[in-house]
């Protein structure tokens, strides 16, 4: 099996150039490992990179990737859970003081549910199981609209975060943190063809460009 090429053009760039800008950040991570103070829960679409939104270099974030970058309530059943894994080893091994939930324009996985909303588990072998995750937030946002004024899909996306962040405090090693480390939440949107950026306001649930005033010294 070849090895695709276009891998290793690129990671002969990186070692010429990224590797070498970061040589003394590499081989102190390889001494001490690794103390990021954010987790970032994102999307895998191959279009949203959380180390390039936030220009992040080594050992700054750790990041989750996984479909419509959610986060599935605790549960206790016997199974794979890795997004649930890689919580808590950064709340509880890592002791991150912030996790963001990001989602982002166009997700494929909303996109998904959407048009199964009534039969999400037909969506293929394993994504309608995941992206059933998004049934609670739709419930809510049809009992209780927040975006009144937004297109379905935007709407949906926004949800989806919020009712990420609700799943966070399910998990007794999230929420012990939040009470006695102060863990915050925040939750974040990414549009990809503008580049804007879009907080979520904590007490309205509302999405608003980022911008002066929106920002907290991560310490």
């Amino acid at each position: 099996m070849t090895f695709p090429a276009s891998l290793m053009d690129g990671y002969e760039r990186y070692l010429s150039k990224g590797f070498v800008r970061y040589k003394e950040t590499h081989e102190r991570l390889a001494v001490y490992g690794q103390k990021p103070d954010i987790l970032v829960i994102s999307c895998c679409d191959s279009r949203v990179t959380p180390e390039g939104i936030f220009h992040a270099g080594p050992g700054e974030l750790f990041v989750v990737r996984n479909v419509a970058n959610l986060v599935p309530p605790h549960e206790e059943a016997q199974g794979q859970h890795g997004t649930s894994a890689a919580i808590e080893f950064a709340v509880d091994s890592l002791k991150v003081k912030h996790i963001v939930v990001m989602g982002h324009g166009q997700c494929g996985g909303v996109k998904a549910f959407r048009e199964n909303a009534n039969s999400p588990m037909d969506t293929g072998e394993f994504i309608g199981r995941w992206i059933k995750l998004l049934e609670p937030a739709a419930i809510a946002m049809a009992c209780m609209p927040i975006d009144k004024a937004d297109d379905p899909q935007l709407a949906m996306e926004y949800a989806g975060v919020r009712q990420s962040l609700k799943n966070l405090m399910t998990f007794p090693f999230v929420e012990r943190a939040v009470r006695e480390d102060g863990l915050l939440f925040h939750g974040a949107w990414f549009d990809i063809g503008s580049g804007e950026l879009r907080l979520m306001d904590p007490e309205t649930q509302r999405f608003e460009t980022a911008g002066s005033g929106s920002t907290e010294d991560a310490d």
